[in-house]
C-alpha cells in the first residue's frame, strides 16, 4: 500500500527548483510580449502531451544550448499559474479573479492538460454559478468553441432549459450566438410573452448594429435592410399573430420593414380586423399548422411534409394542411428507446423529426402504422424518410420513399425510431445513423455513418375532413 505523506515535501522540492532556476535547460517566451521562463525539459515533456510535441520539434542539435520555445497565445500571469501546477500540482484556485481563471481554463487546453481542464470547470460550476450567469454569453461561446469543455456545456444547455429568462437578464446578452439566442426564444416559458421575445431579439439585432439611429424614424433604407438581414433567422419564430394591437402598434411596426414581405402584409391585415373589433376567424388545421409546437421545424417544413404525405407535387395548394400534434420531445421527455416506446407505441400516423448536432440538419421520417416493441418488421408503403440540408429553409431537401415495404419500418425495442435496415435510425445515448439506401430508394445523407443527436420531436398528425370528403379521409 503507498504512502502519501511524502507527496507535499517532493511538490514543495519541485517548486523550490522552479523558483531558483536551477539547472534549467529550456526557456519559454509566453504572450505577445514575450516575457521568459526558465523551466527543466524533462518536467514539461512529462506533464503535457503538446509541450512534448512542441519541445521534440523544436529540439537543438546543440546538447549544450538551451532550448527556446515560444507560447504566444497564453498570458504570463496565466503561465505562471499552470507552472506552479506541472512542478508542484498546486494551485490555490480561491486566490484568482473568475475571469483569470477562464483564461486558465484556455490556456490548460491549449497545453493539452486534461486533468486541470476537468477540474477547472467543476471548480466552476460549483463556485462561480452566479457569475457565470451574469456572463452566460462569455461561458456559452467559450464552452462550445472547445470540444473538450463538456462539463461547461451540459451546464449551458441545462441551464438555457431551467432558467432561460436570467439570461436575458445577463450583461451579455447581446453577445450571444445566434443559434442560442434562437433555441431561448422557442422556450416554452416565452410562448404565452411574444412582446418580452421581440423586445429580447430586437435588442439583440440593435446590438449586432452599433451604427444604428436610436429612433427607427431615422432609419435609412440600408439601416432597415442590414438589421433586416442580422434578424433574418429569429423572426420566423416569434408568434406575432398572438399580440395585442397595441403591442403591434407601439412596438412592431415601427420596424416593419425589417419583417418578410408575406409577413408584414399578413400582420397587417390581421391587426386592422383586430383593431376594427371583427371577430376573429374560427381555428382551422391550416391555422393550427402555422402555429407548430417544434423546436425544430417551422409551418413551412410542415406544409411540404404535408404534401409528401398526400403526394402532392411541392407547386400544388394544399386547401386542409394536418394538425402535428407534439406526442415526444426528446429534451422534455427523454431520448432513450425506451421513452420512445412508452409514448409512441400503438400510435400510427407520427412523423419524426431529428435535429443533427452540430449542424443545421434536419432528418425524419413518416410512419403510417403504428410503432410496435416486437422486434419485427412493419410493412406499409407509404412511409418515407427525408432530410432538410439547412433547418432554416426548405429548399434544400432530400426525399426518400420506401421501396421495400415489408420491411419498411423497424420495431426493435432497443432502437428509437427506426426506419428500414440502417435507413434511418436512433440509438441510446442521443445517437443515430443513417447507412442507406437499403430498404428506401436513395441516402438521405450526403455522407452515411452515425450522427449525434441534439434534439428530436415525435408528431401525430390528423386532418379534419368535411362530411362530404369523409370517404377520401385517410387519417384520422
Amino acid at each position: 500500500m503507498y504512502d502519501n505523506e511524502f507527496l507535499p515535501r517532493l511538490s514543495q522540492d519541485l517548486l523550490e527548483i522552479l523558483e531558483n532556476n536551477e539547472l534549467f535547460d529550456i526557456t519559454i517566451e509566453v504572450g505577445n510580449d514575450s516575457k521568459t521562463f526558465h523551466a527543466h525539459m524533462i518536467i514539461l515533456i512529462c506533464r503535457s502531451p503538446y509541450l512534448r510535441r512542441l519541445i521534440s520539434t523544436n529540439v537543438n542539435v546543440n546538447k549544450n544550448k538551451n532550448e527556446r520555445i515560444k507560447l504566444p497565445n497564453i498570458l504570463p500571469e496565466t503561465f505562471q499559474m499552470i507552472l506552479r501546477y506541472i512542478y508542484g500540482g498546486r494551485l490555490s484556485l480561491e486566490e484568482y479573479d473568475t475571469s483569470n481563471i477562464i483564461k486558465l481554463l484556455i490556456a490548460s487546453n491549449e497545453l493539452n492538460l486534461q486533468e486541470l481542464i476537468t477540474h477547472l470547470q467543476l471548480f466552476l460550476i460549483k463556485n462561480k454559478k452566479d457569475w457565470m450567469v451574469q456572463n452566460f454569453s462569455l461561458i456559452y461561446n467559450t464552452s462550445f468553441e472547445k470540444d473538450s469543455f463538456l462539463e461547461l456545456q451540459n451546464f449551458c444547455k441545462e441551464f438555457m432549459f431551467k432558467e432561460p429568462k436570467k439570461i436575458f437578464d445577463s450583461r451579455d446578452f447581446t453577445s450571444l450566438p445566434e443559434n442560442c439566442l434562437i433555441t431561448l426564444i422557442q422556450h416554452e416559458n416565452f410562448q404565452n410573452n411574444v412582446i418580452q421575445v421581440w423586445e429580447h431579439v430586437l435588442e439583440w439585432g440593435i446590438a449586432k448594429n452599433p451604427e444604428l439611429p436610436s429612433d427607427p424614424s431615422n432609419y435609412s433604407k440600408d439601416d432597415f435592410k442590414n438589421l433586416k438581414n442580422t434578424l433574418q433567422q429569429s423572426i420566423p419564430f416569434i408568434k406575432f399573430n398572438n399580440l395585442s394591437h397595441q403591442e403591434f402598434l407601439d412596438k412592431v411596426y415601427p420596424y416593419k420593414k425589417i419583417l418578410p414581405k408575406d409577413l408584414r402584409d399578413e400582420l397587417i391585415r390581421h391587426f386592422i380586423n383586430q383593431s376594427t373589433n371583427r371577430p376573429e376567424p374560427k381555428t382551422t388545421k391550416e391555422n393550427d399548422s402555422k402555429n407548430i409546437d417544434s423546436k425544430i421545424i417551422t409551418k413551412q417544413h410542415a406544409e411540404l411534409i404535408s404534401k409528401w404525405i398526400d403526394k402532392l407535387d411541392i407547386k400544388d395548394e394544399i386547401e386542409n394542411p394536418y394538425e402535428f400534434e407534439l406526442i415526444l420531445r426528446g429534451s422534455r421527455d427523454g431520448f432513450s428507446p425506451k421513452k420512445f416506446h412508452e409514448i409512441c407505441d400503438n400510435k400510427s400516423h407520427t412523423i419524426s423529426i431529428i435535429k443533427v448536432k452540430g449542424s443545421n440538419e434536419i432528418l425524419g421520417g413518416y410512419n403510417s402504422i403504428i410503432w410496435k416493441s416486437d422486434d419485427k418488421w412493419g410493412t406499409t408503403k407509404d412511409s418515407f424518410i427525408f432530410s432538410f440540408k439547412n433547418k432554416n429553409s426548405i429548399k434544400n431537401y432530400t426525399l426518400s420513399r420506401v421501396k421495400s415495404e415489408v420491411c419498411a419500418i423497424d420495431n426493435d425495442p432497443a432502437h428509437g425510431p427506426s426506419f428500414g435496415s440502417s435507413d434511418l435510425e436512433l440509438y441510446e445515448n442521443n445517437r443515430g445513423g443513417a447507412f442507406g439506401p437499403v430498404h428506401y430508394e436513395t441516402s438521405i445523407r450526403s455522407t452515411n455513418g452515425e450522427f449525434s443527436v441534439e434534439e428530436y420531436e415525435i408528431f401525430q398528425i390528423t386532418k379534419e375532413c368535411e362530411p362530404e370528403e369523409e370517404s377520401n379521409c385517410n387519417i384520422s
